[in-house]
């Protein structure tokens, strides 16, 4: 009988994360059903099964639910999967793993699939000390189909252009006059892509219109793995998007990032801006070094299979952990606020009532 999985949908990033997942369930004569929250974009295509509301979650019974945000409706069926947006890259500055969000830990998931040391080495001290789930390095699904070879062969540069969107950190108020100077004075194409929970419409209908006004600008709603290969430089701040493109030995130019280092080009004046796109496109050997070193250390795999990982990682916890480890925390009042967010209060658990 072939396993069931569920794929927890909250933001439009989520897709390019399970896909490549879904591939590989398939590929195993497996099944997996969609779950999109309450204000996801659709994006599903026509082979991809959809399950409507919580009672369908609930009779698919699945052997896991995935999740790729902080969050997973405890009360649903399966094991309980965190398989991450993005890398731990200290987006707000963080020095000190407690506090970032990337490893906060709230008692909704059986099982943490880690990326690489960057994570895996202090997930395993959590848990170690809260021994209710357990930790498997995996690699991030995403990224299997980023080490493919891939050969660049544009005559005329590419400069992908992404941003966080978190208040005070996010370049995107102060670099559109920059932008919009570069593509009327330089020979380059640009791909400008903004995350999902950026809502300030004002400043993304202005790039929309640089986009519509110039043959060399394209808006991108949901960056692609394309738009990744198709580039040479990202112009970014200080999202997680960074690491994604530098796992393709490309570097990066970051305006006020909050974690600078050796594998960037950080500048902290809109006036560095084309200069360092300058430097990058010349791929300088003593930053690829560094792009190529910091790309490892966040990323543990270059194999492809990262998505057969996890989906080993969930027979493992299946057959050796579940029942065997500790209860997770009762979180009486987060399941308390969630089920009254919902108005769900129908199907309890067995494992939440005990």
């Amino acid at each position: 009988m072939p396993k069931r999985y569920v794929f927890f949908t909250t933001l439009s990033y989520a897709y390019s994360i399970y896909r490549p997942l879904q591939e590989a369930i398939r590929a195993r004569g497996d099944e997996v059903a969609w779950f999109l929250e309450d204000g996801c974009p659709d994006l599903l295509k026509e082979d991809e099964v959809r399950l409507t509301t919580l009672k369908d979650v609930i009779e698919y019974n699945p052997l896991a639910i995935f999740a790729c945000a902080n969050v997973i409706y405890h009360f649903l069926p399966g094991i309980k999967v965190s398989v991450f947006h993005g890398y731990p890259i200290g987006k707000r500055g963080e020095k000190n793993q407690e506090k970032d969000d990337h490893f906060s830990i709230r008692g909704w998931f059986d099982i943490y699939c880690t990326q690489g040391p960057s994570s895996t080495e202090y997930f395993k001290k959590l848990e170690a000390k809260h021994q209710f789930f357990k930790v498997y390095q995996t690699g991030w699904a995403k990224v299997d189909s980023y080490f493919d070879e891939y050969n660049q062969q544009s005559e005329v540069p590419t400069i992908l252009y992404g941003t966080t969107f978190s208040k005070g950190i996010s370049s995107a108020p102060h670099l559109f006059d920059t932008i919009s100077h570069l593509v009327k004075t330089k020979n380059w194409n640009w791909r400008l892509t903004f995350h999902p929970k950026i809502n300030d419409q004002v400043l993304l209908n202005k790039y929309r219109a640089l986009a519509a006004e110039h043959s060399n600008v394209s808006f991108i709603d949901n960056v692609r793995l394309e738009d990744f290969q198709q580039s040479d430089v990202m112009l970014c701040d200080s999202s997680s998007i960074i690491l994604e493109f530098m796992l393709m030995d490309k570097p990066v130019v970051t305006y006020r990032n909050t974690n600078p280092g050796k594998h960037l080009l950080n500048v902290t004046s809109v006036s560095e801006v084309e200069n360092a796109i300058e430097t990058a496109l010349r791929r300088p050997d003593a930053l690829m070094k560094e792009v190529n070193s910091f790309a490892r250390y966040h990323e543990a795999y270059r194999d492809g299979n990262n998505c057969d990982r996890i989906l080993n990682a969930v027979d493992d916890f299946n057959e050796n952990h579940k029942g065997k480890i500790k209860k997770k925390p009762l979180n009486l009042w987060r399941k308390f606020r969630l089920r009254n967010k919902l108005k769900y209060w129908k199907y309890f658990e067995r494992s939440e009532r005990m």
